[in-house]
């Protein structure tokens, strides 16, 4: 298998030596050169291009934000985020994920090299995600903030039932885009709305707040005990799992620690199959862009109780790696383009059209 050549762009000169002595290990990752800012890198990409940049954002003379949207502009490659683990560097960092960054690794303040060493495997598959990315995903796409019915089809009258239909989303890589392109099309009368997306601690209230920004519809980091109701969206917290409980007639997320489940915290699969329990025939289930298989088994029990389930495509997939396991499992009653997903949501209200 041929290597995947990474170039490190860090202004920290620590970060660039254990990032390229720990990389320099791995048998299917070559590192093909540092640098110290972007404007260094750029003349070193012009000899040898790399296939995946691990690039920091806050650097002298070019900052990574500038850097990323030049760089999509004029020859899209797949970024990985190597971020500090603040709330500013997780709004900087979600900018960057807007441009068109496919993964995050996080960066402490203190005790650097030991964590940069710890999370080598969350970093070698970052990389390897990344290098599997679809570039023509990767350009930011704009938000429409456009009235639901001038993109969506009717769906008949509002929901009366309020606790009765609700969605459940999983996603990684790319998810961040992907999310955007449909809750900013969903109207106020919508089903409630789980969601994962693989993403570290800290990055996920950053993440919610920006979407809320966004959105007709309210979007929350969720918290212990939170109701799931129409017209709003629930995303897991980084670091903790989620999973949907029932509460007489209303449905809520129990929001806990526990150990990597499909190798991820919050794990996909632990929400689906918590869904499946509890939802039974009344929930949709969709599976979008990502590395990896976290999800399918989950989709598959959704499937089984009788929701029903849809996978994102291959070709509006930045990777196609999640929807693929669950397809191959037959999980996936439907599946479907990123624009088409919006309407599956709200068709999913009063039965598939």
């Amino acid at each position: 298998m041929k290597a995947i050549k990474v170039m490190i762009v860090d202004d920290s000169a620590v970060v660039r030596q254990v990032l390229s002595a720990m990389l320099a290990e791995h048998p299917q990752i070559e590192v093909i050169g540092v640098a110290a800012d972007p404007l260094f890198a750029l003349e070193k990409m012009q000899r040898q291009w790399p296939d995946v940049l691990v690039l920091d954002v806050e650097m002298p003379r070019m900052d990574g934000i500038t850097f990323l949207k030049k760089l999509m502009a004029e020859r899209p490659t797949p970024v990985v985020i190597c971020s500090t683990l603040t709330e500013a560097g997780a709004q900087t960092t979600l900018q960057a994920l807007a441009q068109g960054a496919v993964g995050i690794v996080c960066k402490p303040r203190l005790g650097l090299k030991q964590f940069l060493h710890d999370a080598a495997d969350e970093l070698v598959r970052a990389i390897q995600s990344a290098a599997r990315a679809n570039l023509r995903r990767l350009a930011p796409q704009p938000v429409v903030k456009t009235p639901a019915a001038d993109v969506l089809p009717a769906v008949g009258h509002a929901m009366t039932q309020t606790t009765e239909n609700l969605v459940a989303i999983g996603t990684s890589t790319g998810g961040t885009q992907a999310l955007e392109a449909i809750l900013t099309r969903l109207p106020r009368v919508c089903p409630g709305l789980v969601i994962v997306q693989h993403m570290p601690e800290r990055f996920t209230a950053a993440f919610a707040e920006r979407l809320n920004q966004l959105c007709q519809i309210e979007v929350l980091e969720a918290r212990n005990g939170d109701r799931v109701m129409p017209g709003r969206a629930l995303i897991a917290p980084g670091g903790r799992h989620m999973q949907l409980t029932r509460s007489g007639a209303q449905y809520q997320v129990e929001v806990r620690d526990g150990p990597l489940v499909s190798r991820h915290r919050p794990s996909v699969d632990v929400l689906l199959r918590s869904t499946a329990r509890v939802a039974g025939a009344n929930a949709l289930g969709i599976i979008m862009t990502g590395m990896g298989d976290d999800g399918a088994r989950g989709l598959k029990d959704m499937r089984d109780a009788g929701a029903r389930t849809v996978a994102q495509d291959e070709d509006s997939c930045v990777v196609f790696g999640m929807p693929k396991e669950a397809i191959k499992l037959g999980a996936a009653e439907r599946v479907l383009a990123l624009h088409d997903i919006p309407a599956a949501i709200l068709s999913s209200m009063t039965g598939w059209r």
